[in-house]
């Protein structure tokens, strides 16, 4: 046990860096920079100059990513380009409306994404319902929430187009808010975890004590909650931890469709503006999330093992 979680804790470590080492890279191929975003192109050469060397973004880019990575070690992420606040602090605004979005499409993919994987697993019904969650699995998150605004807010009129919240606001203060965002992260995570896990669960019901539940006519909700269930735990922390980091993502483009003031539309326009270290501690958050849940299903497969 200890060996394993020695092994975990180091291989989730070393992504961990290497991740940062990406992120980093990636942000270093963004056209322009902030200088040239904060000033809008009414700036001269020595006024670019001077604020490049203010804000360090003419120093080579191993110090920066050393720099950024020493204050990563000290809980310090570093103080945003555009507009001089801490980043900790800008991620603290949006961060309990991106959680709650998220908890509440995690608390409708989850019972959906183990219905699907019961129903796809199936003998009779694995290539048909196999086919039709890889189908839904590959729907865009935007075309999700397209169709969903066209019927709830445009034909039936139930729900806002738009999820204008406050910065700092609770969401839970306009609970209608959250529903379309949600639903629009959840069903196409619930058909990408089914498939996922389709296969693990399959496995499970070939084991001896389920199909000799099933001969004895034990009812299919029995055999499931009391035969299957258990022998998923972790297989099912795999894949919601693989989920939660795909949710996390995904929270960039339905944030942005729906007006909703949370990481991940502070990831976009962060971007836009090139503001380097939000863009930066933004991505690490959402990888650490899902590494830290894959060391948890690490940990727990060793304990059970």
């Amino acid at each position: 046990m200890i060996p394993s979680l020695i092994r975990s804790t180091a291989r989730s470590a070393l992504l961990l860096f290497a991740v940062a080492v990406l992120v980093f890279a990636a942000t270093e191929l963004l056209p322009g920079d902030a200088a040239e975003a904060r000033t809008r192109g009414r700036a001269s050469d020595a006024e670019l100059a001077r604020l490049r060397e203010q804000t360090g973004l003419d120093d080579p880019a191993w110090q920066r990513f050393g720099r950024w990575l020493a204050g990563l070690l000290h809980g310090d992420a570093g103080r945003s380009l555009i507009s001089d606040r801490p980043v900790a602090v800008l991620i603290a605004e949006r961060l309990p409306a991106t959680l709650a979005l998220t908890a509440c499409a995690l608390l409708v993919a989850l019972p959906l994404m183990l219905l699907a994987a019961w129903v796809g697993s199936a003998p009779r019904l694995r290539s048909p319902a196999g086919g039709a969650i890889a189908a839904a699995a590959a729907v865009p998150q935007v075309v999700v929430a397209g169709a969903l605004v066209a019927l709830f807010s445009g034909l039936l009129h139930w729900l806002p187009r738009v999820s204008l919240l406050p910065i700092g606001q609770s969401p839970w203060q306009r609970p209608e808010l959250l529903v379309l965002p949600t639903l629009s992260l959840a069903l196409p995570a619930a058909a990408f975890g089914a498939g996922l896990l389709a296969g693990a669960v399959a496995d499970v019901r070939r084991l001896p004590h389920v199909e000799d539940a099933v001969l004895r006519g034990v009812p299919r909700w029995r055999v499931a909650a009391r035969h299957v269930l258990p022998f998923l735990f972790a297989p099912v922390l795999r894949v919601l931890a693989v989920i939660c980091g795909g949710l996390i993502a995904a929270t960039t483009v339905v944030e942005t469709v729906f007006g909703y003031n949370g990481l991940g539309e502070l990831l976009v326009s962060s971007v836009a503006s090139r503001d380097v270290p939000t863009v930066q501690a933004v991505a690490l958050l959402g990888a650490a999330v899902v590494l830290a849940g894959l060391w948890l299903a690490d940990v727990v497969r060793g304990g059970t093992s």
